[in-house]
């Protein structure tokens, strides 16, 4: 036990000191303050970044003359001009367009010709006013009232979500628990990878500058991986705390700073202080640790197998292929029925839960007994990696110059000591 706790220390001492982790324990947090001021901001004045699109409307239909109105950065105006002559207009104008509206537009497609490609949102404004103008017509054609339809169309009705819970009724907050459950499965989603990668990385640097021999003959192969993995964790809990903990200052400063009455801010706070952080971080931090000590050992018995960095593509998609698989699920489809059975069943199984439970938690729907069983095979599953694991990284350090297969592989797992 004594050997594979200095194996930790010096994997843990050695990576914390590298000026590269300590830069990024402070950049990271100011990256993604940043970013998310930038994000408002641009946001904010999009419209104004905006230049205004001029159109110049053909209207072989006579039909829509007068009647497209002007939107902001978006003028209409009717043009005598024919297709060509309009046509040579744009070569030296990049925010002038044509439209196009053929007699027939029923059956013939209207064409919007422009310089550089037109933007959805001017595509966009056209097709809705043109729709509303031609369902218009058909509407008085039938004689319906189309003043009073549109005073109908009016009315809106906004729908508050709100959770029943043994303490009362609260705002559900969706959208917030959305964003949560997302940037939880893309954090847990690329922590994985950055740490398991790191450990792989570690075995093949031993292995190929043969310092891995020296070490093998005072301790265990099985000490050395475990001590390799445990350390490279220590690691990343380390920094994630420092994350964490520096993220918690800088949202506390810029709340303070921008949170005044009215500001939007305010509103962002009010609704992320009814998110159970606490709950939620401590979840992250199992599934992390279970996840990454699963992962981990399947990538040190990669970094174990080849001689190069280049070599662990063939082995590498098996394994992450699963993790992989979810992620692009969970950003896509599991976040809109985070209690479908697809979800259910895939934060069970232990090499997709990590991703698929983070996404599932923050909306609170996940039974106790889902929870417990996700955990517990969590646990089952990276103790069977980790033999599975163990057992070929102790042929595989000590094989040069071959390539190995997946035959292979399962040759050095039934090898005896």
């Amino acid at each position: 036990m004594n050997k594979v706790l200095l194996i930790i220390q010096r994997e843990y001492i050695t990576r914390v000191r590298k000026k590269a982790f300590i830069v990024m324990i402070f950049v990271v947090p100011l990256l993604i303050l940043g970013m998310s001021a930038i994000i408002g901001l641009v946001a904010k004045n999009s419209q104004e970044l905006s230049s205004e699109q001029v159109v110049n409307v053909i209207d072989e239909s006579k039909m829509f003359i007068g009647k497209l109105h002007n939107r902001k950065h978006i003028k209409f105006q009717a043009s005598a001009k024919s297709l060509d002559e309009a046509k040579k207009e744009l070569k030296d104008n990049e925010d002038l367009s044509v439209l196009l509206i053929p007699a027939g537009y029923e059956k013939t497609p209207v064409q919007i010709f422009s310089k550089k490609k037109p933007s959805f949102k001017l595509v966009s404004e056209v097709e809705n006013q043109m729709n509303t103008i031609a369902s218009n017509k058909s509407l008085v054609e039938h004689h319906i009232d189309t003043a009073y339809l549109n005073s109908i169309k009016k009315s809106r009705i906004n729908i508050s979500a709100m959770e029943v819970t043994d303490a009362g009724t609260k705002d559900a907050n969706v959208g917030a628990s959305m964003g949560v459950g997302i940037a939880c499965a893309i954090f847990i989603y690329l922590s994985l990878f950055i740490y398991g990668a790191q450990v792989m990385r570690g075995v093949i640097e031993e292995k190929t500058s043969r310092i891995i021999e020296v070490v093998i003959s005072s301790v265990k192969p099985f000490q050395l991986m475990l001590g390799k993995i445990i350390g490279v964790g220590l690691v990343g809990l380390t920094q994630f705390g420092a994350w964490i903990l520096l993220s918690v200052v800088t949202s506390k400063i810029a709340g303070h700073a921008f949170s005044g009455p009215g500001s939007p801010m305010a509103g962002a706070i009010a609704v992320l202080a009814t998110i159970p952080f606490g709950y939620i971080l401590g979840c992250f931090l199992f599934y992390f640790l279970t996840g990454y000590l699963l992962y981990s050992a399947l990538f040190a018995a990669v970094g174990s197998a080849v001689d190069s960095e280049t070599e662990t593509q063939q082995f590498m998609f098996p394994i992450t292929l699963p993790l992989l698989f979810t992620y692009i699920l969970s950003v896509s489809v599991l976040f809109q029925a985070p209690d479908s059975p697809l979800a259910v069943w895939l934060s069970i199984i232990p090499f997709t839960a990590p991703v698929a439970m983070m996404v599932r938690i923050p909306f609170g729907g996940v039974a106790t007994w889902q929870l417990a069983l996700s955990m517990s095979l969590m646990i089952l599953g990276f103790l069977f990696t980790t033999y599975v694991a163990a057992r070929i990284y102790r042929v595989g350090i000590l094989m040069y110059g071959k390539k190995a297969s997946f035959k292979e592989l399962a040759k050095w797992f039934f090898y005896k000591e």
